[in-house]
């Protein structure tokens, strides 16, 4: 199955298999956005503004394969707690951010973490899936300093010791530290391609699309065998309808692929 996403004059095929989310967690005011944002663009953006919930989505072009990842940046006060167990049901791979001078949002990501554990696992239980819960657990602005610390960071690490398939990371989306160490990480724990990692693709905006026009082997030169990355500037969320839809599919078994909603890149 192909989802197929046009940009311009490009037509951009993307397999189903190939498309992720990646769902990020945390109470209001730790830097979700923030992290997302260096991310996407590598800025920071120090005026805040409460996230209600926020949808990216990015495209790949790896070595001449296709690759969506879409990005679900949540809102810290959670006033919905079924749209945020739907938005766990979907998820593939999770960031759980709190800020290191904030007892109570460390707090938060522990419950979180809980409630991600309990929710896949009745998800695998019904489709009887292996699959593995790729999670990085994020403290940020690790630039305040030890005197504004409220947690240490042997007890953070309590929170993935044991588990191959999460890590920590202390970071400052301020500062750009760590932050594409930790989505280095956190794609090579999904078996994703490294170069998803913000250091490791060239960033190309939507105007410059032909850089994902597929092309016969023979015809690629060096610089085609390369990695890009554009992000959508116009993505909307699946509706709820379709997320619905994707999860009683894989618990009926019906779709083993991925289908989520197509996104038009204009």
């Amino acid at each position: 199955m192909m989802k197929t996403l046009s940009s311009g004059n490009c037509t951009l095929s993307v397999p189903a298999k190939n498309s992720y989310r990646m769902v990020v967690l945390g109470a209001s005011r730790v830097g979700k956005s923030s992290i997302v944002s260096r991310f996407l663009n590598g800025r920071f953006e120090d005026q805040y503004t409460p996230t209600i919930e926020d949808f990216h989505r990015k495209v790949y072009n790896i070595r001449g394969d296709m690759y969506q990842l879409d990005i679900l940046d949540t809102s810290g006060n959670h006033p919905f707690p079924a749209m945020r167990r739907l938005s766990i049901l979907t998820g593939d791979v999770f960031i759980l951010v709190f800020s290191l001078d904030n007892r109570e949002s460390f707090d938060e990501v522990k419950r979180l973490q809980k409630q991600i554990l309990e929710v896949k696992s009745c998800l695998k239980n019904k489709t009887k899936e292996a699959a593995e819960l790729p999670m990085v657990i994020c403290g940020n602005k690790n630039d305040h300093g030890e005197l504004c610390r409220q947690v240490a960071t042997t007890e953070a690490e309590l929170l993935v010791s044991g588990d191959e398939n999460c890590a920590y990371f202390e970071v400052s989306a301020k500062k750009n530290t760590n932050v594409d160490e930790m989505f280095y990480v956190l794609f090579s724990m999904a078996k994703l391609p490294h170069e998803m990692s913000p250091a490791l693709h060239r960033k190309i905006s939507v105007q410059y699309g032909d850089a994902f026009h597929p092309r016969p082997f023979c015809m690629r030169r060096v610089k085609d065998m390369d990695a890009y990355g554009m992000v959508s500037p116009f993505a909307r969320r699946p509706s709820v309808n379709s997320d619905l839809k994707y999860i009683k599919a894989k618990v009926l078994r019906e779709g083993q692929a991925r289908e989520r909603d197509k996104c038009t890149i204009q």
